[in-house]
């Protein structure tokens, strides 16, 4: 049995956390195949190698001074190698990096480097043997990943060496340059690995213990998931749960390979296992998410449900300014379209002004919105799940703006105002979910 292991950056901020990791990872003999993120945050006022080369970058762009930067940069390294006591010269390659700063390197390369370094450290430190992601992680020019030669040299690799360690969150283009996953794209690449081998479980390592039923951010202390479905962690990481990059999903629930998240600083804790089909019936709602920061534009227009094509004409002019849309309530006269401010906000006036000009309707939107999701799939068929969840926001004095359910069942999307948005959670939290 192979496991595929990925530890993510507040796994390996430091010595001590590289020494965790190697006895986890030695406790097994199934754990033959290790993706490293780059070294995280040490604590909370430190700041993630990622980000220091993002930064880095910038400097290198417009041309304003770096050395404190880049020394913040290489001391990281360099500790983290003398204090394990390695022999990789890493102050070498760190040096050869430095000649290749320029403002016209390319950016991609340059941010993969804090994976690549870290995955170097610890190869030495594990006795494994490092497997740069570009020559196992492929991606088409349209930038899609090629699952047919990644995983021929996946298991090229894997049938060579045994035992390897790959850096996560980058690939290569067939002419060699480096391409970034999204960002926190170790988490895919552990995924697009675990699919290639066909591996039996994918453990991801973080600094929880498995996914909460609430962000323990704004619920004091909220119940951990022991089991939760792909489709459920989809909807909940979609909606804010990050404890797994979204992503991550796809490539292993095609082979229907489980997930584990585990906590690195408790091992022994068996964390939250992500699956296909879950038989545990212990809870109605499975846990609850949510995101700030939406915009309803609602749209009204007598008759508008007897006007055909009325939708489609709706929606082409967001496609038209490359405007995605997260949902879409709607009545007998009225839809409304919720789309991420971020993503409308540059556009929002000349959307507004495209459908009443065109479509002769009314117009008005509310830029005061936050989206909770309560996900479970164990309410289908539920008689009353609604009205609770109405009781608990009305006898709290919070508006209820947004309400729509999927015909799976399997979520209730609830939009209230911003400043109700830590108070909802709480309250249906403790009502509907502990």
């Amino acid at each position: 049995m192979i496991v595929v292991s990925k530890f993510g950056g507040s796994s390996l901020s430091c010595a001590t956390q590289f020494e965790k990791v190697k006895n986890i990872v030695k406790s097994s003999n199934q754990r033959n195949v290790v993706v490293v993120s780059a070294l995280g945050k040490r604590d909370k006022d430190d700041t993630k190698i990622t980000d220091l080369l993002y930064i880095l970058g910038a400097h290198l762009k417009y041309h304003v001074g770096y050395d404190d930067i880049w020394n913040m940069f290489y001391t990281r390294f360099v500790d983290v190698k003398k204090e394990l006591n390695l022999k990789y010269d890493i102050e070498k390659d760190l040096n050869d990096l430095k000649s290749e700063l320029t403002s016209h390197i390319q950016i991609d390369y340059l941010v993969s480097r804090g994976e690549y370094f870290t995955a170097k450290l610890i190869s030495e430190y594990l006795g494994y043997t490092f497997v740069d992601a570009k020559d196992i992680i492929s991606f088409n020019y349209d930038g899609r990943i090629n699952y047919e030669v990644t995983e021929e040299k996946a298991k090229a690799a894997f049938e060579k060496y045994g035992k390897i360690i790959v850096p996560g969150f980058y690939g290569s283009f067939p002419n060699g340059h480096i391409k970034l996953l999204s960002r926190g794209g170790s988490d895919v690449t552990g995924s697009i690995l675990a699919k290639s081998l066909n591996v039996s479980m994918y453990e991801n390592w973080t600094d929880v213990s498995g996914v909460y039923a609430a962000d323990p951010r704004i619920v004091s202390n909220p119940r951990s998931i022991p089991q939760i479905t792909y489709m459920e962690l989809r909807e909940l990481s979609y909606m804010g749960a990050n404890v797994l990059h979204e992503e991550t999903i796809f490539p292993v629930q095609e082979l229907q390979i489980p997930i584990n998240i585990k906590n690195t600083n408790d091992p022994s804790n068996p964390g939250t296992i992500i699956k296909d089909k879950c038989e545990d019936t212990t809870h109605i709602i499975t846990g609850i998410a949510g995101k700030k920061d939406f915009v309803s534009i609602n749209v009204l227009k007598d008759h508008m449900s007897n006007e055909i094509g009325f939708l489609r004409k709706v929606l082409s002019i967001f496609e038209k300014y490359n405007v995605s849309i997260e949902h879409l309530p709607s009545g007998i006269d009225t839809i409304s379209i919720v789309c991420s401010k971020d993503n409308i906000e540059k556009y929002l006036y000349e959307i507004v002004s495209d459908i009443k000009r065109e479509l002769q309707a009314e117009v008005t939107f509310d830029d005061d919105l936050a989206l909770l999701a309560v996900v479970g799939r164990n309410m289908a068929g539920k008689i009353g799940l609604c009205a609770k969840l109405f009781t608990i926001l009305g006898d709290a004095n919070i508006n209820l703006k947004i309400l729509a359910q999927g015909p799976s069942e399997l979520n209730i999307i609830v939009g209230v105002s911003e400043k109700d948005y830590n108070k909802a959670i709480k309250e249906v939290y403790a009502k509907l979910i502990a």
